[in-house]
């Protein structure tokens, strides 16, 4: 087999910077109590975006941070998906209004719901930043880890992660946050024909906007340039898979975005080159996986010169077209020698990745249409090699000991009438994609 290029390559040297501090948080109970210290801490700004945001359990603590940052002046703000969080309890509206907590949701169902194409837009990334210097990306909703939408109450809590980030790329989750907070501002106040108010949004979008004057007055980055995140001593619960936190300095990352604009397919191209430019070993886990024709060839390529392929993915049954669309995927990579382990004990929504133990992604993105052709999504990148073992150890643990590998005769022996569920499905999404004009 010929030697292939280096994978840290793969994103681009331009992108890549250094001097990141990355902390690697494993569901809500690592995620949740990271985001309240921050959000305790904070001075000035915080900023939170998520598809999710259940009043419940353990979220809890996370609008009551909220509420009390913006009881002591600081300036909070919160967007939530219109699918995703469709309203808000009438208690927490009341809370956010007399705390002075700005809450916004992006893309509100009109009578019509999802029937309209445009409507399958959805803000699904979960970003926060609080002061300017501190950064949150990954696959968690504001969510109780033992709650599900789909599957109601979970006995073991559900499997995902999110990335604690201090650096240069948090500078680029401000803006992405900041013009995103303004053009709905804009749009709002234009909705109410208070015109004044909508231009003086659209002025905000300006490259240093408010927020930055705001931090330049004071010195946000006191108490992080010193700062070591070397993981929690004690050892994870035996009935678990859940791991202290574990993090890496001065590592080279960037910030990939996915929107219907700019940044069209970012994400999945340095999908594509890190899976191209494999040499040993890729490790994907994810909770909607239904790759197109190019992420397929991609997987099918790397098997075939050597590189092994493992994938983890959701073994519950949430959404039919998700688990019936996903099966003839399955059906074509098992048969080229890649390996498919669905998550046993609970379930899974992680967005991660590992290419040869070097390149590394953590992030909101499914590798499926509606992430790929149509949702707002956040993903963090790392060529960092410490980072991409602790990750790629992580991940082999869990497979190893929750995964359950799926073989290519099981899958073909299923009942017959699964099977036609599986092409139908599959038949579905292709034509709700012709018609949104895309292909997959």
């Amino acid at each position: 087999m010929p030697p292939a290029p280096d994978p840290a390559a793969a994103s681009g040297p331009r992108w890549l910077r250094r001097g990141h501090q990355l902390l690697l948080l494993q569901g809500g109970q690592a995620f949740f109590p990271a985001l309240v210290e921050a959000m305790d801490a904070a001075r000035t700004v915080i900023h939170l975006e998520t598809y999710i945001f259940e009043f419940a359990g353990a979220a809890l603590t996370v609008a009551e941070a909220m509420e009390r940052a913006a009881r002591r002046g600081v300036t909070v703000r919160l967007v939530i998906d219109g699918v995703g969080t469709p309203s808000m309890p009438t208690e927490w509206r009341q809370r956010f209004a007399q705390a002075g907590v700005r809450w916004v949701t992006y893309a509100p169902l009109g009578r019509f719901g999802l029937l309209i194409p445009s409507s399958w837009r959805r803000l699904h990334r979960k970003l926060c930043v609080v002061d300017g210097t501190l950064g949150f990306c990954g696959g968690i909703n504001i969510i109780d880890d033992h709650e599900d939408v789909a599957l109601g109450h979970l006995q073991v809590p559900r499997l995902d992660f999110s990335l604690r980030v201090a650096g240069p790329l948090v500078d680029d989750m401000v803006d992405t946050m900041e013009q995103l907070w303004w053009r709905l501002q804009a749009v709002r106040k234009a909705r109410q024909r208070e015109f004044k108010a909508a231009w003086e949004a659209l002025r905000a979008l300006s490259p240093v906007g408010d927020f930055s004057r705001l931090l330049a007055a004071i010195d946000v980055r006191s108490g992080l340039s010193g700062a070591r995140w070397d993981g929690a001593a004690e050892s994870p619960d035996a009935d678990d898979d859940s791991l202290p936190p574990r993090g890496v300095n001065d590592a080279s990352a960037v910030l990939l975005l996915r929107d219907n604009v700019t940044h069209r397919s970012d994400i999945e191209r340095a999908y594509l080159k890190a899976i191209g430019r494999a040499r040993h070993d890729v490790v994907i886990a994810n909770a909607y996986f239904i790759p197109g024709r190019r992420l397929r060839k991609a997987l099918l390529l790397a098997a075939r010169r050597g590189v092994r392929v493992r994938l983890l993915l959701q073994g519950k049954y949430e959404h039919f077209l998700q688990y019936h669309a996903a099966r003839p995927v399955y059906h074509q990579l098992l048969q080229a020698g890649i390996e498919i382990h669905e998550y046993a004990p609970s379930a899974l929504h992680a967005k991660v990745a590992v290419v040869d133990r070097r390149w590394a992604t953590v992030g909101s993105t499914n590798l499926d249409p509606l992430s790929l052709l149509l949702a707002r999504e956040a993903n963090v990148l790392t060529t960092d090699r410490r980072f991409g073992s602790l990750l790629h150890d992580c991940l082999d643990t869990i497979m190893a000991r929750s995964g359950q590998r799926l073989d290519l005769q099981t899958l073909a022996h299923r009942p017959w009438r699964q099977r036609v569920l599986d092409r139908m499905a599959f038949g579905i999404m292709r034509a709700s994609l012709f018609v949104t004009g895309h292909r997959y």
